[in-house]
């Protein structure tokens, strides 16, 4: 307001020299307009300066709908544009949309991949839902991460698993932008060894390089998984979220506990599958921990080296000098059946990740949301039940889903 002082001054005493002269009055009321017209321009800007416009990003804040800072309410254009962001952000929030990856399997475990949306029907907690969105399509959008076991329990399969990690990373990251994922080894502590990516050479060069040994944090690698890597823009639909972990699931070193993580990997939509590293005739103290991960995210455990011998005529039908030995010594056909089951269970994982049916439904719209809210008013965890109109046959999904906070 200083300057706009000192131009009115001065406006006023040209004015009354015009005056008292009696010089060309015409023109002093022209000039007389003009600067009036000037001067308040002049001051528009200094009286409102919230009207000063911003960059779209700064007006509709990040798309993780944080809060923003508190400061002064804002007038004019300012007020408008807050307030429509305000309520774009109150309806994102607010729509709590649930996705559900599926998978079905006849009773040779087979997959079913011919099914129609008519097909499936989605209960939350027990109140039927109308599917808002289905898919069946064949290479799906994914972020995987691969959580791979370095404790001393690895060290007897220790390269066949490298090579299987390797085979893995290979298949699930062919190079295309829609196919994404990250590295987490595990031993005495988890590490991040490669950040989110579409470019499958860094795992292949890390995992030459690794070698096993000490403890075991699986717990405390999948807190990181849910927590720590880069995400992908799209995030948990499209790409969705997947953990495959290559272990035995012991774990005897992390800080975080079962119930924890696996309630973090519910919150984030995360499917977890496992390939278990226990060898033939041994059992895993870890492997009840494998198996819960994964039932209860949607997943499965495979166990590659639990079925050597399912294609090997029995030993003990064949007596021969060397012993009674299932694969002749010498031949390689026991390495051959290792490789050959471990190729399998890669195959397997990797294509059912990126075929899966994906339904998808916001709570509540088959029946009133008045309904179903007051039925679960306070409920924490809901649950999931997925039924599929056909007899004999097995439909693997998430029991359940934390709602999003409002």
């Amino acid at each position: 307001m200083l300057n706009s002082g000192v131009h009115q001054t001065g406006f006023h005493h040209k004015r009354s020299q015009l005056v008292a002269n009696y010089r060309m009055p015409a023109l002093g009321l022209a000039l007389c307009v003009l600067m009036l017209g000037v001067l308040g321009q002049a001051q528009s800007p200094a009286q409102n300066p919230a009207a000063v416009a911003k960059p779209v990003s700064e007006m509709a804040g990040p798309k993780s709908n944080a809060a923003a800072p508190a400061g002064p309410p804002a007038s004019g254009a300012a007020s408008g544009a807050a307030a429509g962001a305000a309520a774009l952000s109150d309806i994102i929030v607010d729509v709590n949309e649930v996705i559900v990856p599926v998978t079905v399997t006849d009773s040779k475990g087979r997959f079913i991949s011919n099914l129609e949306k008519k097909d499936f029907e989605v209960y939350d907690e027990g109140v039927k839902q109308e599917i808002g969105f289905f898919s069946r399509e064949r290479n799906q959008p994914i972020v995987a991460g691969i959580l791979l076991d370095l404790s001393n329990s690895s060290r007897t399969q220790w390269k066949n698993f490298q090579e299987a990690t390797t085979e893995l990373a290979l298949t699930l990251l062919p190079g295309k932008d829609k196919y994404s994922g990250y590295l987490i080894g595990y031993g005495n502590k988890a590490e991040l060894m490669i950040d989110t990516t579409s470019d499958s050479e860094p795992f292949v060069t890390k995992l030459r390089d690794l070698k096993p040994g000490g403890g075991a944090a699986l717990f405390d690698a999948i807190y990181m998984a849910c927590t720590t890597r880069s995400l992908v823009k799209g995030e948990p639909f499209e790409p969705r979220r997947v953990i495959v972990v290559i272990g035995d699931g012991s774990d005897n070193s992390s800080n975080k506990t079962l119930d924890q993580v696996l309630e973090l990997a519910q919150k984030n939509l995360v499917t977890i599958y496992g390939i278990s590293t226990t060898s033939y005739g041994f059992i895993s103290e870890g492997d009840a921990n494998l198996r819960r991960l994964a039932e209860e995210t949607g997943g499965r455990v495979e166990y590659p080296l639990q079925n050597v011998y399912k294609n090997v005529q029995g030993f003990l039908s064949r007596p021969s000098d060397e012993g009674n030995l299932a694969f002749k010594v010498g031949t390689g056909g026991f390495t051959a059946a290792i490789s050959g089951a471990i190729i399998d269970t890669i195959a397997n994982v990797a294509g059912e990740i990126t075929t899966q049916y994906i339904l998808r439904y916001i709570p509540g719209s088959a029946e009133s949301p008045e309904k179903i809210n007051e039925k679960n008013a306070g409920k924490v965890f809901r649950q999931l039940n997925v039924k599929v109109a056909l007899p004999d046959v097995t439909v693997r999904a998430r029991k359940g889903y934390y709602p999003s906070k409002p």
